[in-house]
């Protein structure tokens, strides 16, 4: 093949990182096994990588032991489920990404304020769920146009809000926005849209490369609801063939011409590279920057108490107690989520 054209940004998103590094310093402070409810990312490779740690996942948290360490993927978690966590485990942390958070705010305060709520997001898919449970009474799965015209018993009177999955593609989201506005005029939305920042980046980078190649070679694991997005994206922009593949040994060997590449938001950078490599391409790669993200999501807060506990305890019994607000995860921002699994896999 002759030429990469290589989306910026791609792969992990501010939300991913601050759960994989959460995830890895609990792996480093307990002996295993280490437990997490679902997986902590959607992506086959760190989960793998993680479960060679010595992490069990589970998708019930019965599963785990009684004063085992816990942790809460980044999808987001039913308060329900949460309440059992912490009457079981001896610590639990939830690395849920803030921006899932925002979303379950926003339905808790809708259904309190006596609205019934529109969620648009996928059936079974752990954000969806976590979600629907804050107030499953107020709110009606949107995934296609045809639940809008099924839906029944909504009174006129009652006011109706419009959320969403933060992982879903613009398009999906401004459709089924566009006929949820036409069945209620009065629709409440939130002043911030619910499509996460990074979301949207990648699509945004993935539609400047889309029209110029002859085929988009997507990065993630087929339950990454975001990687499915981006290829829902290539797709809608005319892109003649899209692969989505969890890593080198998927690239299909017949791809020529120039060839576009991106990752989805719990996709490694090291399987951009691996799947470059295997691509070969003779002319090199461009990259096509599109925008840049600075943020940044701190550790969770029980994890940082955590560590600051442990940080004294260890200063008391080696005779040089550490102050008061000493916390080993203050230089967390410089370390990169890519680094912190390097550094742990032997």
């Amino acid at each position: 093949m002759d030429k990469v054209l290589l989306a910026e940004p791609r792969g992990f998103c501010a939300g991913v990182e601050k759960a994989i590094k959460a995830l890895a310093w609990m792996v480093r402070v307990f002996d295993p096994p280490v437990y997490c409810y679902h997986e902590i990312v959607h992506n086959q490779l760190v989960v793998e990588e993680f479960r060679n740690l010595g992490v069990v996942f589970v998708d019930d948290v019965a599963e785990v032991p009684a004063g085992a360490p816990l942790m809460l993927s980044a999808h987001g978690t039913a308060p329900s489920v949460v309440e059992e966590a912490r009457g079981r485990a001896r610590v639990v942390v939830d690395a849920v990404c803030p921006l899932v958070t925002k979303v379950h705010h926003e339905l808790k305060m809708r259904s309190k304020k006596g609205y019934q709520v529109l969620y648009v997001g996928h059936a079974g898919h752990e954000e969806a769920v976590g979600t629907m449970a804050v107030a499953p009474e107020a709110v009606h799965l949107i995934e296609h146009e045809s639940d809008l015209e099924a839906l029944g018993g909504i009174d006129p009177d009652t006011p109706v809000a419009l959320l969403a999955q933060t992982t879903l593609s613009h398009d999906e989201w401004r459709d089924l926005m566009t006929a949820a506005l036409e069945r209620f005029p009065g629709l409440w939305l939130p002043g911030r849209s619910d499509l996460c920042f990074a979301t949207t980046n990648r699509q945004a980078a993935l539609r400047e490369i889309a029209a110029r190649v002859d085929a988009v070679v997507v990065i993630g694991s087929p339950n990454s609801s975001n990687t499915v997005a981006l290829e829902k994206v290539a797709t809608a922009s005319g892109c003649p063939r899209v692969i989505r593949v969890d890593g080198p040994d998927e690239v299909p060997p017949d791809l020529s011409g120039t060839v576009g590449v991106t990752a989805g938001a719990s996709a490694p950078e090291q399987l951009v590279e691996a799947v470059i490599e295997a691509l070969a391409p003779s002319g090199g790669v461009e990259v096509v920057h599109v925008t840049t993200e600075d943020e940044y999501f701190p550790p969770p807060p029980e994890l940082r108490e955590l560590l600051r506990a442990l940080a004294t305890t260890v200063g008391l019994l080696t005779g040089r107690p550490a102050p008061g607000e000493a916390d080993p995860s203050a230089g967390d921002r410089s370390v990169s989520a890519a680094d912190v699994l390097e550094a742990l896999v032997p």
